[in-house]
C-alpha cells in the first residue's frame, strides 16, 4: 500500500506500513536513550528513584513501550494506516510535550523535538503529516506554558522553581520563538519533499528513456540483421502475385487470393520498414523547409495507398507554405506516420483530416481522425514502442513520431474523446523566412510552448 500525500515518489514507493516499522522501532530507541541519559542527569543532581520527575520519566517510558506494542498489532493487521500515523504524531508531541513539562516549562531545550516530530510526519504522509505535528505540537507547547503561567498547573516539585517562573515578554518571545521554529521547519520539508519529488521524477523518467532506448537498440540490431533477408523475398513474393493476377486463366476467385497476397506483403513491408525507421539513430541536419508543402506532398502519396484509396478521404488545409528549421526527410516521415496512424484509425467512410497552420509565429502541424478514439488509460504509453491498442497493429510508428519529435525539439499534444476521434498537434517550432534567415522574435516566442 503505498500512501502518497505529497510524499515524494522515491519515498512513497516503500509501502507505508513498512516506513511506520521503521519509525516505531526507532521511536523507542530514541525514547529509551534520551529519557536514559534524562534521568542519568537527574540522578547526578540528586534526585531519587522516587522523585516526582524520575516517576514521570519512568511513567513515559512504559507508556512509549506500550504504545509501541499497540502500534505493533495494528500494523499487522494492516488497516487504517493513515489513522495510525497521523495518532502517532499527536502522541509524540504529548510525550514531548510532557518532557518539557519536567525540564523547565517554557524555557525547555526539548521544545527542539517538536521540529523533529514534524519531520518525521513528512517521512511518513508527506505535507500533511508535517502540518498535523507543527499544529499539535505549537497547541500543546501553548497550552501547557500558559497553564504554568496562570498557576493552573504547578511545576513538579523535585525541580528547581526558579527555572519555571518567567515573565509575561518571556512567555511571549517564547511561544514565538517555538512557532517560527516549527512553522520553519515545516515549511522546510515541504521544500525537500518537493525537489524530492522532482528529482525522482527526473530519475523515473531517465530509467523509462534509457529501457526505452535499450529496447530500440535491440530492435536496431534485430531490423539491421532481418531487414534484407525479409525484403527480397517480400519482393519476389508481391511481384510473382502480381503476375499472377494479370493471367487470362485465373478465375475472379484466384485473382482475389493474389490480391490478399499483395496485400499482406505490403504490411509486412511497412513493418520492416517501421521497423528500420525506429533503429536509424540520426542526428537531424535542419535546413529551411516548407512543412505545408512537406505536407500536402504525403497526404498525396496517402492519399493513392491503403484504405485511403477505398474508404478514408484525407484532406489538407491550412497554410499554402510555411518555413520551419527542421530535417527534410525525417519531418516528411513524423507527418506519413501520423496520417497513416490517423487512416486506420478512422471508421470507414471517414475522413483523416491535416492542417499546417501558424499560432504566434509558432508553426503547428495537426492531424485529425474521425475514429473510435484513444481510451484514457493508453493515453500515457500512446509513445511507447511496441504499445498498440489495435490488434494488427505494432506500437513503432507513433515511438518514430515520438522519437523524431523529441530529436527536434518539437512537442506533440493529444486530444481525444471516445468515439469521437483524436487529435494530434505538433509544435514545429517558430515560423522562419524562406529565404533562411532566423526569424526576429519577440521574447514571449523565444521558446516554444506546448501544443494547445
Amino acid at each position: 500500500m503505498a500512501v502518497r500525500l505529497g510524499v515524494p515518489e522515491a519515498v512513497a514507493g516503500i509501502p507505508l506500513a513498512r516506513r511506520l516499522a521503521w519509525v516505531v522501532l526507532a521511536r523507542v530507541v530514541f525514547l529509551v536513550v534520551a529519557i536514559a541519559a534524562l534521568a542519568f542527569v537527574n540522578v547526578k543532581r540528586g534526585f531519587d528513584v522516587g522523585s516526582t520527575t524520575i516517576q514521570i520519566v519512568l511513567g513515559i517510558v512504559a507508556a512509549s513501550f506500550a504504545l509501541a506494542a499497540i502500534y505493533g498489532v495494528v500494523l499487522r493487521t494492516g488497516r487504517g494506516l493513515v489513522e495510525l500515523a497521523t495518532a502517532q504524531l499527536v502522541l509524540d508531541q504529548v510525550t514531548w510535550t510532557v518532557l518539557v513539562y519536567v525540564t523547565g516549562g517554557a524555557a525547555s531545550g526539548a521544545t527542539s523535538f517538536y521540529g523533529l516530530t514534524c519531520l518525521l510526519g513528512g517521512f511518513l504522509i508527506g505535507l500533511r503529516g508535517s502540518a498535523v505535528a507543527g499544529v499539535s505540537g505549537i497547541t500543546l507547547y501553548g497550552v501547557l506554558v500558559t497553564a504554568l503561567y496562570l498557576g493552573w498547573i504547578s511545576p513538579p516539585p523535585d525541580q528547581p522553581p526558579g527555572i519555571y517562573d518567567v515573565s509575561a515578554e518571556q512567555l511571549a518571545s517564547y511561544l514565538l520563538l517555538n512557532l517560527l521554529v516549527v512553522v520553519v521547519v515545516t515549511l522546510l520539508t515541504s521544500y525537500l519533499a518537493d525537489r524530492l519529488r522532482a528529482a525522482s521524477g527526473q530519475l523515473v523518467a531517465a530509467e523509462a528513456r534509457a529501457q526505452s532506448a535499450e529496447r530500440l537498440a535491440v530492435l536496431g540490431r534485430l531490423a539491421a540483421g532481418l531487414a534484407h533477408e525479409i525484403r527480397n523475398p517480400l519482393g519476389s513474393i508481391a511481384g510473382s502475385a502480381q503476375l499472377l493476377r494479370t493471367s487470362q486463366v485465373l478465375s475472379d476467385e484466384d485473382k482475389k487470393l493474389c490480391e490478399i497476397i499483395q496485400r499482406e506483403a505490403a504490411r509486412l513491408n511497412d513493418l520492416v520498414s517501421d521497423m528500420m525507421d525506429v533503429a536509424k539513430q540520426r542526428k537531424p541536419e535542419l535546413r529551411t523547409i516548407d512543412a505545408a508543402r512537406l505536407a500536402r506532398e504525403v497526404v498525396a502519396l496517402a492519399s493513392r495507398s491503403g484504405r485511403a484509396v477505398s474508404d478514408v478521404h484525407i484532406v489538407f488545409s491550412g497554410e499554402d507554405s510555411l518555413c520551419v528549421r527542421a530535417d527534410a526527410s525525417q519531418l516528411r516521415q513524423l507527418i506519413w506516420n501520423l496520417v497513416r496512424n490517423a487512416v486506420q484509425a478512422s471508421t470507414a467512410g471517414g475522413s483523416v483530416g491535416v492542417r499546417v497552420e501558424e499560432v504566434g509565429g509558432i508553426g503547428f502541424l495537426v492531424v485529425e481522425d474521425d475514429g473510435a478514439g484513444i481510451e484514457p488509460e493508453a493515453m500515457e504509453r500512446l509513445f511507447d514502442a511496441f504499445f498498440s491498442t489495435r490488434s494488427h497493429g505494432t506500437g513503432i510508428g507513433l515511438a518514430v513520431v515520438k522519437r523524431i519529435a523529441d530529436e527536434h525539439g518539437f512537442s506533440i499534444g493529444v486530444d481525444s474523446e471516445r468515439g469521437r476521434g483524436a487529435r494530434f498537434r505538433v509544435a514545429l517550432g517558430p515560423r522562419v523566412p524562406s529565404d533562411g534567415t532566423e526569424p526576429n522574435l519577440s521574447p514571449q516566442f523565444g521558446s516554444m510552448p506546448p501544443p494547445p
